[in-house]
């Protein structure tokens, strides 16, 4: 859902996703003059106004732990906020002041007020859930179970620990699971990482109720993650699983879910897919998400390839398949992309988008991106706000200097915070697992694009990989760059911190003159691009 409203010279424009809320303002020439910031507060339903919160102060009250504080106390000093306390399906209502005067003696001039309800988890026929992904988050410090592993089962708080960090994103899988109830359903699996014993309790459940089912999982030579999947995997008889044996990657990270037709025969119903594994990485720790589509031109796409895989003796009997049976329908509005081919038809495609783009690009991705998507990326629209987020360097690291492309730095260096956080029991250095990509957000018509495929050559020519592609839904839009801007935030913010370690620069603090909107009215600068991008009608 999306909102746009002026008051008294002050805009405010609320995009709401289902457990986000991005709020985007403007203010008229005069309204700038003397301009210390925001101040906003929101109502769930008709219950009591409250201030949201920031982190900075100004500089005469900061203090080194960064401690949360009204925004009437300390006002917002961006053209661009975003309020993750909200929960899905809900009613609520933001009001946005402009702060004047001085510290310790501000006054306001009441702007808009906007009253939304966040997109539901279920709609139509998307349902998507991120998980939280605070393995490097302040957040879970502040909680009762702050100091739980929740790998650790001894713990009393390990399961309440795993819940706020999956945020429903383990039980959306499972859902899927249990919506096969009997001898009328399957559930076909294709998986790169399987390492929770649970799931394999529900498969075998399943099993009991008469579901058929069937699991591929990833297999290589003398690995690691295969001996896993292996051991994991055990339980369940030899033919309703299959290794697939390749010498790159079996990426794939979906499941669809039958039902049996009046012939008996089973019709693919929905699809579940996404960037998360089954393993305690994939559901809290690492940034994923995964979304069920329930349509069945593209469930059928997708049960077509498992099929392929299913009767495949090898990567080179499913590259041919795929070249010759599974094309993109880039006129649709909703289609999907497999891999691996042979002529880069799907980084055509990338390409293309990225090309194409008018307002915004915002990429994520764990590993290294093709150079032509960087290209398109470095020399695209010069009117086009673009950002990235990913784990591994690239060209993509160093581009936030630049005023139409603001990526967060190498992660590894920005993930030491101002508080002690929390890494328990993260395996390796990979927080940002999304593979994710979103062209033209603010306006009428957005793209995304999500899977297993991370946007590089290899999830082209060599992986067993693949994504969906949806286009014109802001609903789906809204959601997934709400999610994206929170990670976008987390770390960019974190990465400035960082950067000043060593220095001897003051605490980051608030401005106490309005030099602070400079930027936001340069049109050489991004952040101008911001301003008059989100807040417009």
């Amino acid at each position: 859902m999306r909102q746009q409203k002026e008051k008294n010279g002050i805009t405010l424009k609320v995009y709401a996703g289902t457990t986000g809320v991005l709020l985007a303002f403007d203010v008229t020439p005069e309204r700038r003059v003397g301009l210390l910031g925001f101040a906003i507060r929101r109502k769930f339903g008709s219950g009591a106004w409250r201030w949201l919160r920031g982190m900075l102060k100004f500089p005469s009250e900061a203090e080194p732990d960064y401690l949360p504080i009204d925004t009437n106390l300390a006002p917002i000093q961006k053209f661009r906020w975003s309020d993750y306390s909200v929960y899905d399906d809900r009613p609520y209502t933001y009001e946005l002041q402009a702060v004047y005067g001085t510290p310790g003696d501000l006054n306001y001039v009441v702007g808009p007020s906007i009253s939304i309800r966040t997109e539901a988890i279920k709609k139509g026929k998307h349902q998507v859930v991120f998980n939280r992904a605070v393995a490097a988050s302040q957040a879970y410090a502040r909680k009762d179970f702050a100091d739980t592993n929740p790998d650790d089962e001894s713990d009393p708080l390990h399961e309440k620990a795993r819940q706020w960090l999956t945020r429903g994103l383990r039980e959306l899988i499972i859902n899927v699971f249990e919506q096969a109830v009997d001898a009328n359903y399957g559930l076909d699996i294709a998986i790169y990482e399987f390492e929770l014993p649970h799931f394999v309790d529900l498969l075998q459940a399943a099993r009991a109720r008469g579901v058929e089912v069937r699991v591929i999982y990833h297999a290589k030579k003398n690995d690691h993650q295969t001996e896993v999947n292996e051991e994991v995997l055990a339980p369940m008889p030899a033919d309703t699983k299959k290794a697939r044996v390749t010498t790159a990657i079996f990426h794939q990270k979906f499941v669809i879910l039958k039902k049996r037709n009046a012939g008996g025969q089973l019709i693919p119903q929905k699809l579940l897919m996404g960037t998360a594994n089954f393993t305690p990485n994939g559901l809290w720790r690492q940034a994923n998400v995964m979304h069920v589509i329930e349509d069945k031109p593209l469930a059928s796409a997708y049960q077509q390839l498992f099929e392929q895989l299913w009767s495949s003796e090898g990567r080179g009997d499913t590259k041919t398949y795929i070249n010759e049976n599974q094309p993109l329908k880039t006129s649709e509005s909703l289609f999907s992309s497999f891999s691996p081919r042979s002529e880069y038809v799907d980084i055509d495609f990338l390409e293309e988008l990225i090309n194409s783009a008018k307002s915004e690009v915002f990429i994520c991705s764990a590993f290294s991106v093709h150079d032509r998507l960087l290209d398109a990326l470095e020399n695209g629209n010069p009117d086009m706000i673009r950002y990235g987020l990913q784990n591994s360097r690239s060209r993509i690291t160093g581009f936030h200097r630049n005023r139409s492309f603001t990526a967060t730095a190498f992660l590894k260096d920005g993930l030491e915070g101002f508080l002690k956080e929390s890494t328990k029991g993260q395996r390796g250095n990979i927080y940002i697992h999304l593979k994710t990509l979103i062209t033209d957000f603010s306006t009428d018509n957005p793209t995304v694009v999500v899977g297993s495929h991370n946007f590089s050559k290899p999830a082209s020519d060599k992986n067993d990989e693949n994504f969906v592609v949806i286009r014109g839904d802001t609903g789906v839009a809204d959601t997934y760059f709400c999610e994206m801007m929170r990670l976008y935030d987390h770390y960019r913010f974190r990465y400035n911190e960082r950067k000043t370690e060593g220095e001897a620069a003051s605490p980051m603090g608030l401005d106490t003159t309005d030099a602070w909107t400079i930027p936001y009215f340069d049109a050489e600068n991004l952040k101008f691009q911001e301003r008059t991008r989100f807040s417009r009608a």
